[in-house]
């Protein structure tokens, strides 16, 4: 009996060291090329070009002077990328939130049509109505405006059924009755209430919706003439000019420098979705 104890701890053991192993494996792969990105960040374009390496150099000052004077503004690029990207992410994770809320707590004879509809809005790629989209903002005269890049986001389907999905399984009518009976007005209930309890995918998706956000080019690209209005990716995107004369150094400072802000971003919103993963709506 023992020696089955003795060689079942074993096997435990192994498997633990196992686990470790392909998680620690699979991390590194992950952080392998943004570790690179940054490296070339800090090379010359002949390093760059002469192979791979995995320790910096003593180019990045250089890199950053050849950065600036292309006319890139980092600064500005950031400034117009955080305010496009800050102010998306808050209309798509709250309006899709209270869109979830009214399709989970209300029941109403056009419900599941009404969802239906949302599912198939998803299969619609953003590209097909691009044009359309163009000539009604040209209308609008909101070309080179931040309003038609962050006022689509109020309507994200594919957020919408996220959180309805996160709601029906975490949530307890009994707390919005109870919230009704007490006197509580709905977006008191939502605000107060509700939006608490969906921090976990709130958290989530505010990841993803700022990445997205903030790594959007096709629309600015089309949107956006004027360099003051430019983004980040733009920006970046327009760094590459005669092939003969590509500056790879410069341009993968460019890119470490977009992919910064989503590194903090990422780190500042894990902790909720971590926390938050049990959070339920009612213990029995």
């Amino acid at each position: 009996m023992e020696k089955i104890k003795e060689s079942g701890s074993v096997n435990r053991k192994i498997s633990k060291t196992i686990i470790y192993i392909v998680c620690i494996s699979l991390a590194l792969l992950s952080i392998l090329p943004f570790w690179i990105m940054f490296i070339n960040a800090t090379r010359s374009t002949p390093e760059i070009q002469s192979g791979l390496s995995l320790l910096p150099s003593t180019h990045m000052m250089s890199n950053l002077r050849v950065l600036l004077d292309k006319s890139f503004d980092p600064l500005q690029g950031f400034m117009n990328s955080l305010i496009i990207s800050s102010s998306a992410t808050l209309c798509t994770v709250y309006f899709s939130s209270l869109a979830a809320y009214g399709l989970v707590t209300y029941s109403w004879k056009l419900q599941k049509p009404f969802f239906t509809f949302i599912l198939c809005v998803m299969m619609v790629p953003s590209q097909a109505s691009a044009i359309g989209f163009y000539q009604f903002m040209y209308k609008l005269h909101w070309t080179n405006s931040f309003w038609p890049l962050i006022l689509p986001a109020i309507a994200a389907p594919a957020v919408v059924f996220f959180m309805r999905q996160y709601l029906l399984a975490t949530l307890s009518i009994e707390i919005v009755e109870a919230s009704r009976v007490d006197g509580s007005g709905e977006f008191f209930t939502f605000n107060r209430i509700i939006l608490p309890l969906m921090m976990p995918a709130v958290a989530t998706q505010a990841i993803f919706a700022f990445v997205g956000n903030w790594n959007n080019l096709f629309m600015p690209l089309i949107l956006l003439t004027q360099k003051e209005k430019y983004t980040m990716p733009i920006m970046v995107s327009l760094l590459r000019g005669d092939i003969y004369k590509t500056e790879f150094g410069s341009i993968y400072m460019g890119l470490a420098l977009t992919a910064l802000p989503l590194f903090v971003v990422y780190f500042l919103l894990s902790r909720y979705i971590i926390a938050g993963v049990a959070l339920g709506g009612v213990k029995e």
